[in-house]
């Protein structure tokens, strides 16, 4: 006898609402998800591009803009000139957000020191980077195209300065897919007084299928709102409730092929699973003492610390794609935002667990899977910026990130700049061209990693993009 679909829709109904033990579509697919424990296969691609290094990522985010005048790049210079006028050469032609025409050098007050095998210098404001000096790469002639904070930080995650295109984090899961069947493959991490400029624009899916977006993940409470079932609704109910909606939700994919009804299934399916999974995740308390102070974390409390823990419980668990944003690096000078006094707060709150994240992805074996990277969407000038108190401005042309992990030479600084920091002088790293490196060890040519969207093929690098060779091994 054929089942018609209006017989259909009431057995699914039933199983709904009444929690029955038959078994359909939904109730099979659920089961083999929650059964498998392997590796998932690749995302869009068949087949890894290139011998891929690493397996994941993890993107130390310092939203605000850390001013390598400050941490990483001593300017002797600078405070030969302290307080003249820049040579005209040096500003023509140049865009900044805040500083008038007449902008004198601002040398700082921060004691240097040169550190590891590899020299480089470090500011006393990060004395626990000395560690792992030569365990990192120093890229420290990025640069960037956009001087505004929001616009910025979106071309920092997604090649573009406006809102609408897929983040890093969510092409690398469009290409590769997760390892992980209880845990999104691009997650989300916040700290800091604020959320970042651009906010969820940051982790967007863009035009991809929704379920590639960043999971933003919560370090205090529910990691998820909403993750829990309502009093009442044993798991068994909430089971039957998933079967029978996924199976509606199946029988209208076929009416109108609509990707984001297969997102939808996705999310309810990956959500049954993150009820057990997301919890155990977030218990920071089982770590040993010792790994709690080298992280400088505390359980139950929120801050950058349990974050670059959690990221490291992440991978370790398949997550793909882990990004960490800790706000409070914008010190235009004023209230708040005093280069000199709130500078180093900041960099209080990030120095230890920054380098807690490296010492512990090695001692654990991870390091060699893991790419992380840590900076901000801009520098800052080598002008001062006269506020209440003092500053310094956006600056696009020159400032410093560090990379390390799989396939990276560790210990190497790649990259200078002039005298006064205004300009790269060798070792040029745009944002398209860290994109490009990211994306070639995880076994992607970014080149060839495309999504057809309103009549043309769009790629995380557009039409930009080289790979920095020298930096890898």
């Amino acid at each position: 006898m054929i089942e018609s679909p209006s017989d259909r829709l009431l057995q699914i109904r039933r199983r709904a609402f009444l929690g029955s033990a038959g078994v359909g579509f939904g109730s099979v697919a659920l089961k083999s998800l929650m059964a498998q424990d392997g590796p998932k296969p690749l995302g869009a691609l068949d087949q890894f591009h290139l011998p891929p290094k690493i397996k994941n990522v993890i993107f130390l985010f310092m939203a605000g803009g850390p001013s390598q005048l400050e941490l990483f790049e001593d300017k002797p210079a600078l405070k030969e000139f302290h307080g003249k006028l820049p040579p005209e050469s040096l500003t023509q032609g140049r865009r900044f957000a805040f500083l008038p025409a007449d902008a004198k050098l601002m040398g700082t007050n921060r004691k240097f020191g040169r550190y590891g095998q590899c020299g480089m210098e470090l500011s006393t404001l990060l004395p626990f980077h000395q560690q792992i000096v030569d365990k990192v790469c120093w890229l420290r002639g990025m640069k960037t195209d956009v001087f505004n904070h929001g616009p910025a930080k979106i071309f920092m995650n997604s090649g573009f300065q406006a809102p609408g295109r897929p983040s890093i984090g969510s092409w690398v899961t469009y290409g590769l897919g997760t390892e992980s069947a209880s845990l999104p493959g691009f997650v989300v991490l916040q700290s800091g007084p604020r959320g970042p400029r651009g906010g969820n624009t940051l982790w967007s899916a863009g035009f991809l299928p929704s379920k590639y977006q960043g999971v933003p993940l919560r370090s205090q409470g529910s990691p998820i709102l909403h993750l829990e079932n309502p009093k009442g609704v044993s798991s068994s109910l909430q089971q039957s409730f998933i079967e029978a909606t996924n199976d509606l939700n199946r029988m209208r994919f076929e009416e109108v092929s609509d990707p984001e009804i297969q997102t939808r299934i996705a999310a309810y399916e990956t959500a049954f699973r993150m009820q057990t999974a997301a919890p155990e995740l977030m218990r920071i308390d089982d770590e040993t003492s010792e790994t709690l102070e080298l992280y400088g974390a505390q359980a139950g409390k929120g801050s950058f610390a349990n974050n670059c823990l959690l990221a490291r419980r992440l991978v370790e668990r398949g997550v793909r794609f882990v990004q960490l944003y800790h706000t409070d690096w914008d010190h235009h000078g004023g209230k708040n935002q005093d280069i000199n006094e709130d500078l180093d707060k900041v960099c209080l709150e990030v120095d230890r667990a920054s380098t807690a994240l490296i010492l512990d992805l090695e001692r654990r074996g991870l390091l060699d899977e893991t790419l992380v990277l840590w900076g901000g969407e801009f520098g800052r000038t080598p002008m001062g910026e006269v506020r209440e108190s003092s500053g310094r401005d956006h600056h696009v042309d020159a400032f410093t990130m560090w990379i390390a992990g799989g396939g990276i030479k560790a210990g190497t600084i790649h990259g200078a700049t002039d005298e006064l920091g205004f300009s790269v002088t060798d070792g040029l790293v745009h944002v398209h061209d860290l994109h490009a490196t990211i994306l070639h060890l995880l076994g992607i040519d970014h080149q060839r990693l495309t999504y057809r969207f309103q009549g043309r093929d769009y790629r995380l690098t557009d039409v930009h993009g080289k790979l920095v060779s020298e930096i890898l091994i």
